[in-house]
């Protein structure tokens, strides 16, 4: 049965013939179809973990996806934390990713981090001082079996000192992107951390609905 229209009703996906009936309206949202262009998949908090996974991310549904992290803490000392993928449902750990990425300190100072041979996309890593990370990611391809999986990254970081006073040093934001180079069915994101547990945040994935 085609769906009416109403002409203010934003973010149809469907073929129209009218106006929406109560009965339409209230079908098409329960569907997700109506309405905001992003649905929440999955949230998670991050603390007590050194990795984090979304193993249900409805990668049928979506070609795009949205994650994005808020007030993501993570403890001083020598640790790398990114992306990694699951393939349908075995996690990829080898040195096949690729990504690159352009970070600016105070200053105005670029620093430039990339590699072909990573076993994770990088989001940072960090030194002897605790880091306070805002960041998000959108991810292409993730369930088409014929296409490479890609993903472009922001991200707003704070320093804090060994006392927890905020570090005036410290990166201003960084951004790039990264990829798995293989032609597979991406369906779960790890939140990969190579040392120690995250202390806090929220992290909260999305699929961007076609409107």
């Amino acid at each position: 049965m085609p769906y009416g229209y109403l002409g203010t009703t934003p973010n149809q996906q469907l073929n129209n013939s009218g106006v929406f009936s109560v009965e339409e309206a209230l079908a098409l949202q329960n569907e997700g179809e109506l309405g905001g262009s992003l649905e929440l998949i999955a949230e998670q908090t991050l603390s007590g973990a050194v990795s984090y996974n979304f193993t249900s991310i409805k990668e049928t549904k979506f070609d795009v996806h949205f994650l994005t992290v808020s007030n993501h803490t993570v403890p001083a000392g020598s640790q790398d934390y990114g992306i990694r993928f699951y393939e349908s449902g075995v996690l990829e750990t080898a040195g096949v990713y690729q990504y690159a990425t352009q970070e600016i300190s105070f200053g105005a100072t670029a620093y430039e981090h990339k590699s072909t041979s990573a076993n994770y996309i990088r989001v940072d890593n960090t030194g002897s001082e605790q880091w306070i990370n805002n960041w998000y990611m959108y991810f292409y391809n993730l369930g088409n079996s014929s296409e490479y999986s890609f993903v472009t990254l922001q991200k707003q970081p704070e320093r804090l000192s060994s006392g927890g006073s905020y570090n005036s040093s410290g990166t201003v934001s960084e951004f790039g992107g990264g990829l798995l180079p293989q032609a597979s069915t991406v369906d779960g994101i790890q939140i990969y951390n190579s040392a120690e547990t995250s202390t806090a945040g929220t992290a909260k994935l999305y699929g961007v609905k076609q409107i």
